[in-house]
């Protein structure tokens, strides 16, 4: 049975370093996810998840077991992409399939060994019109989104990680849903 985030916390606490690689193991695909998402950025997304693990490493003795570690965590991503996004002082850019890490990119849609070469452009037009209308939501409902989806959190480990209520995170996942309804709604009526 593997330890759990708390667990390895303690033992990494207690001078067993080397452990704190099995929390970067763990989380670094679904942090990058987010990211890549939120900053439309693989370089800055990078960079964020690498400062969100020193950020956690270097205030280690500051965990309290008896609160969740993953909200912990992504709290401090949060905070790290808010950060980076400061320093650019840039709007967010669309993502297209080519600045995605391959893990990333695969991780969204994974495509099957019998994808055609038009399959493969339709996931990719897909990933980039999911950047596109995540990026012209409010950044609350955008982020309760990335969590969820991206990040794989329950409601209460979003409502933790972004300091509302556990209602106020559901909320912000429906009315976010509600609204990329309504985008696609709009541009299926576009079409010809």
């Amino acid at each position: 049975m593997q330890p759990t985030d708390a667990e390895i916390m303690e033992q990494v606490q207690s001078g067993q370093l080397a452990l704190f690689d099995e929390l970067v193991a763990r989380y670094r695909g679904a942090l990058l996810r987010v990211a890549v998402s939120k900053l439309g950025d693989e370089a800055w997304a990078e960079d964020v998840v690498q400062e969100t693990f020193l950020a956690v490493y270097a205030a280690r003795h500051s965990y309290k077991p008896e609160f969740a570690f993953r909200t912990w965590l992504w709290t401090i991503l949060l905070n790290n992409c808010k950060k980076q996004w400061k320093r650019s002082q840039r709007k967010p850019r669309v993502v297209s399939e080519s600045a995605l890490p391959t893990e990333v990119a695969r991780s969204i849609s994974e495509p099957t060994v019998s994808d055609s070469g038009l399959q493969g452009i339709l996931l990719t037009e897909r990933r980039e019109l999911v950047h596109e209308l995540l990026n012209r939501l409010s950044e609350v409902q955008a982020d309760a989104l990335r969590l969820r989806f991206f990040g794989g959190l329950q409601f209460d480990e979003i409502s933790d990680s972004m300091g509302c209520s556990l209602s106020g995170a559901k909320r912000r996942v429906k009315t976010g849903l509600e609204a990329l309804s309504r985008m696609l709604d709009e541009r299926k009526g576009d079409l010809p």
